[in-house]
């Protein structure tokens, strides 16, 4: 009877909710840091904001012209906007809250848009509210002078991008985990005895442990430990990306485990768990990201996926060492990703493994 109760109870509230509320009209946030920014995006759109979010006191931009006693100013019309002692008050726009409270307003105002007017599109605060935004199914825009570090929905032009925050189906991403977990279990069951063969070398070879951890980063900039084989003597790590030929720290083995890439066998937990998924963009350390950035800009859309174990880049053999060759195919990945993809790249990289452990074995012999 609850069953049944429920089964007809549940639909009819789903759809009650979402004829709710009543009034058409797009509800607009603002959230950002950013003074100049928060009193030049109402002159620049035609909707109605309803708010915004934004620290109690606000400090002048980084490039604000030096004032006649020596300090910072904003401009003017930030100033006229935000009063001259940098308060948060503008008006006609009713200051809702701190930055902490994003997730809250979302909710308690069903927002539909949020225009993110940050300062910086840093890791934390930037990246926090689009994830923010894509829990809870809110559009996100920024302004155009931040369009290289997000992942800008096609065909937006303006002062306004649209964030892709969601570039693929529902579907795929059903299938996707899916595919993730069932891949990962297999793995991990099938590899018992080969884990325990290659931890018992591991420590045979050389002094520490068997695994070692990294911090990585995954979907909105967010972080999440890895874990490997040890493949390396330890000790201090340096973030800029070199080849193996080059390292003289890796071992014996660690360079057999890096040939076969079976170093890599520990991260099938991190798919299983979701961390990562068997195919996406190559998760990288996040000491690294800095460097990898420097070069390659746009580095950051990688962002709005999950890392994967391997990658349309991996298996084109386009590595850090070549930033912006690898953001170009992890980005083409992205845009085109789809099961039968993912399946693909999956076959290509597992006949990938044999060939190469097939050469370490014959060479060896």
């Amino acid at each position: 009877m609850t069953v049944g109760v429920l089964g007809l109870v549940l639909p009819a509230w789903f759809v009650w909710i979402r004829r709710r509320p009543t009034d058409d009209s797009d509800r607009l946030l603002l959230v950002g840091d950013d003074p100049e920014q928060l009193a030049q995006i109402p002159t620049t759109i035609s909707m109605p904001i309803l708010g915004y979010l934004c620290p109690s006191v606000l400090s002048p931009r980084d490039d604000a012209e030096p004032a006649a006693d020596g300090g910072l100013s904003i401009s003017a019309t930030a100033s006229s906007e935000l009063g001259s002692d940098s308060a948060v008050e503008q008006p006609g726009i009713e200051r809702i809250g701190g930055l902490s409270r994003l997730e809250t307003v979302l909710v308690e105002y069903d927002i539909d848009t949020v225009v993110l007017a940050f300062r910086h599109a840093d890791r934390a605060e930037f990246f926090g509210a689009l994830d923010a935004c894509h829990a809870h199914g809110v559009d996100a825009k920024v302004h155009r002078e931040y369009a290289d570090c997000v992942l800008a929905a096609e065909g937006t032009v303006g002062t306004l991008v649209d964030v892709d925050i969601e570039p693929w189906d529902p579907l795929d991403h059903l299938f996707k985990r899916v595919f993730d977990v069932a891949f990962a279990l297999a793995g991990l069951v099938l590899a018992v005895p080969l884990v325990i063969g290659i931890a018992v070398v591991i420590k045979l070879d050389s002094p520490g442990p068997v695994l070692y951890s990294q911090d990585r980063t995954a979907g909105f900039g967010d972080t999440f430990s890895v874990y490997k084989f040890r493949t390396m003597i330890p000790k201090g790590e340096s973030a800029a990306p070199a080849s193996d030929s080059e390292n003289d720290r890796i071992t014996r083995v660690g360079r057999l485990l890096r040939k076969t890439h079976l170093d890599e066998l520990p991260q099938l937990w991190s798919i299983l768990i979701g961390d990562m998924s068997v195919v996406g963009p190559r998760a990288a350390w996040t000491e690294e990201e800095v460097l990898l950035e420097a070069d390659a800009p746009a580095w950051r859309k990688r962002w709005f996926v999950k890392p994967g174990l391997t990658g349309l880049a991996q298996i084109n053999d386009a590595k850090s060492t070549d930033p912006r060759l690898k953001l170009r195919y992890d980005l083409a990945y992205i845009r085109r990703q789809s099961f039968w993809m993912d399946v693909k790249i999956v076959i290509r990289q597992v006949w990938t493994v044999l060939a190469d452990l097939w050469v370490t074995l014959r060479r060896g012999n």
